[in-house]
């Protein structure tokens, strides 16, 4: 049936559109909403592995990396970082002049195999990069997917669990927190860790990103931090789960640094210069290193990290048996099961059932 609308006489003085295909400059705004809409971290981690994909590509092949890229490349992708146990060992298929060749470049940051994490990370990456350019993917074929999940079962029979970073539990981060002195970047660091652990465990990008404006004073010099954009929340849309309390010691602390600071607007974590100077907003980058730096001053050994502020909190949470739907609540988690580990990991050491040979 031939539609009896008139056309809006607007259309007529623009060149009329192809209904089956985006015109050029559709596909670039597009793209352009696209980068505009990923985190930071998570467009550098793209970037990252495709940098990584095309050093490995152009020292297998010879050439540059060029979409789509076939199937057995993929399965080549996979046996060179993939280690298999053979009569010598464990080995990949990468040769040692390759490995060395990418590390000399800058492409990796040491030899050798990659964590399953990184190597899984990396063909999602290529996987979604021919899925935007609407490439056939060769990570969907079929042999690909069975190689992988053959690869995980593999590693998984060797005991080969995926790393974690360990937990900064409340022992722990008031080791960190005697490190932090009175000066203006004791007063910061202070109030960081704090905002971050007592807050429900904020991520490091939620750390950097926090504002004075989100931040509302109520009783007692206590606080309330409403969330705007995070992972959960890409829309930053205003829900009631994410105002977030800081009560406590975190309030005294948070207080203490916004009175020496003199912060009257924008970011609430922010570089000191010399001449205990305020100066830019802190980079998400630069609150893993005050964690890291806090460890080292703490003697704290281990693999610690910004998240571990978070998975922290969580295990904390879980010694003291709290409600598990009031944690996620603050953290934000979706996913039950991930927050079951943190739960399970070192909570379940304080269980009585960890006990019973001991009693009476």
């Amino acid at each position: 049936m031939t539609s009896s609308l008139p056309l809006v006489p607007a259309l007529k003085r623009h060149p009329l559109l192809d209904p089956t295909q985006l015109s050029e400059l559709t596909q670039q705004a597009a793209d352009e909403l696209l980068r505009e809409g990923e985190s930071a971290n998570t467009l550098a981690a793209y970037r990252s592995a495709l940098r990584y994909w095309s050093g490995w590509y152009a020292a297998r092949y010879g050439q540059r990396l060029r979409l789509p890229v076939p199937t057995p490349v993929v399965v080549q992708f996979i046996v060179d970082h993939a280690q298999r146990t053979t009569r010598v060992g464990l080995v990949t298929q990468l040769p040692t002049t390759v490995d060395q060749a990418l590390v000399a470049a800058g492409f990796k940051g040491k030899l050798g195999a990659p964590s399953l994490n990184t190597l899984t990370h990396r063909l999602s990456v290529l996987s979604k990069a021919h899925q935007l350019a609407r490439h056939p993917n060769p990570c969907a074929d079929p042999a690909v997917r069975e190689l992988l999940a053959k690869t995980r079962r593999a590693y998984a029979k060797r005991g080969a669990l995926p790393r974690k970073q360990r937990a900064l539990t409340k022992e722990r981060l008031q080791a960190l927190l005697d490190t932090c002195d009175e000066s203006l970047r004791g007063l910061r660091d202070r109030a960081l860790l704090l905002f971050a652990w007592s807050s429900g465990g904020r991520r490091r990008s939620e750390v950097a990103s926090a504002c004075l404006e989100n931040l509302h004073k109520v009783q007692d010099g206590e606080y309330l931090y409403t969330m705007g954009h995070s992972k959960t929340n890409q829309a930053g849309v205003t829900r009631p789960e994410d105002v977030k309390p800081l009560a406590g010691t975190a309030a005294q602390a948070m207080g203490a640094w916004l009175q020496a600071s003199q912060i009257r607007s924008g970011a609430l974590f922010r570089r000191v210069r010399k001449g205990e100077k305020v100066a830019e907003p802190l980079s998400a980058a630069a609150v893993r290193k005050i964690v890291k730096e806090r460890c080292v001053l703490a003697g704290i050994e281990g693999d610690f990290s910004a998240h571990s502020l978070r998975s922290g909190f969580v295990t904390e949470a879980g010694r003291r048996n709290l409600s598990l739907a009031d944690t996620m609540a603050l953290t934000g988690h979706r996913s039950v099961p991930t927050v079951l580990g943190y739960f399970r990991a070192e909570g379940s050491l304080a269980s009585p059932l960890a006990r019973l040979m001991d009693d009476e």
